[in-house]
């Protein structure tokens, strides 16, 4: 039997994205190997998925591996029992893992703003309707999670007046709302755009207050930055590149993203996009106050920023001049 062909459109996009790999890029003579896992396959990981198709961590000598952890936790557990080398996660997970043992730093942010919109199931319209149910996020120690902590009470309640249960990926979650096992969930682009055009009802969305949340980070192991900060600085560098380069180029960004997220729908692809450029940080920069709201979720943690976060590679890129010379290259 005969597999579904693709849309005129996302066929036009593999075309574009066969003839822009079939550019040359120069690799490094000595390949590093170099695990990143991705809490999912959602927009904010566009500047990793641009910087491998792009061929720029081939040309900084990386060879670079990727792999979906479905859960941002997760992710950051495998990195600190070293199984990874870097994580696509936000700082929740970050103070989680070191409040148990785990020493980890952010060292490059790809999202500074909370990227959620909270879905219900049907006949859940109102506070009242959540109370006593449970609500689905992918994995305890998320942004999934300490989210949760700040919608309940813009709609009057605590996280005691519900139960939190792991569910994983997105289209996993939003599965579980339709059938009625969950409540609500958050979910952020593509997801939620998905949700939207299957007429699931909008309970709660963050996205237009612009709330300041270290939502995204690259993550590290902290003693690999002394130990390995040589490919950590190329990995950083070759991300912001892929970053600059999906600012500057939305047709071959939004090809990349049609094909790595799995977007088929014209619509969706282009909301998905413009919430990345609107929102991604040009130079991978947290913000004090992006990391400042997330602390103060933790209240039996240290809340200074410095313990969580090491900027000394973003620095020492921006010495070197680095962001300046990508930012001529792409007319930014």
């Amino acid at each position: 039997m005969r597999g579904k062909q693709p849309s005129g459109w996302l066929l036009a996009f593999s075309i574009l994205l066969a003839v822009l790999r079939a550019s040359p890029v120069s690799a490094a003579p000595d390949s590093t190997p170099f695990r990143v896992g991705l809490s999912e396959a959602v927009n904010t990981a566009l500047a990793i998925w641009m910087a491998e198709d792009a061929g720029f961590y081939r040309a900084d000598g990386l060879t670079v591996g990727i792999t979906n952890m479905q859960g941002g936790s997760r992710g950051a557990a495998e990195l600190a029992a070293g199984k990874l080398d870097a994580m696509h996660v936000g700082l929740s997970s970050v103070i989680r893992l070191n409040k148990t043992g785990g020493d980890l730093r952010v060292i490059a942010s790809l999202a500074n703003i909370i990227r959620f919109t909270f879905f219900s199931a049907p006949g859940v319209t109102a506070a009242a309707d959540l109370k006593g149910g449970v609500v689905g996020i992918s994995s305890f120690g998320s942004e999934t999670d300490s989210t949760v902590s700040l919608m309940m009470p813009r709609l009057g309640l605590t996280r005691n007046d519900v139960t939190l249960k792991e569910y994983g990926g997105g289209p996993r979650r939003i599965a579980a709302l339709k059938s009625g096992e969950i409540k609500a969930t958050p979910l952020n682009e593509p997801v939620a755009s998905l949700a939207r055009e299957a007429g699931v009802h909008v309970l709660l969305d963050l996205v237009p207050e612009r709330i300041p949340w270290l939502f995204t980070a690259i993550v590290v192991n902290r003693k690999d930055i002394e130990v390995r900060r040589d490919a950590l600085a190329r990995f950083i560098k070759a991300t912001a590149e892929g970053n600059i380069l999906a600012l500057a180029d939305e047709t071959r960004a939004k090809a990349v993203l049609a094909e790595r997220a799995g977007i088929r729908d014209p619509k969706i692809l282009d909301i998905s996009y413009q919430d990345f450029r609107a929102l991604s940080p040009p130079n991978l920069e947290p913000t004090e106050a992006s990391a400042k709201n997330i602390l103060m979720q933790f209240p039996d943690v240290s809340q200074n920023a410095g313990d969580y976060i090491d900027m000394s590679i973003l620095d020492a890129l921006k010495r070197d001049g680095v962001f300046t010379a990508l930012q001529q290259k792409y007319k930014r």
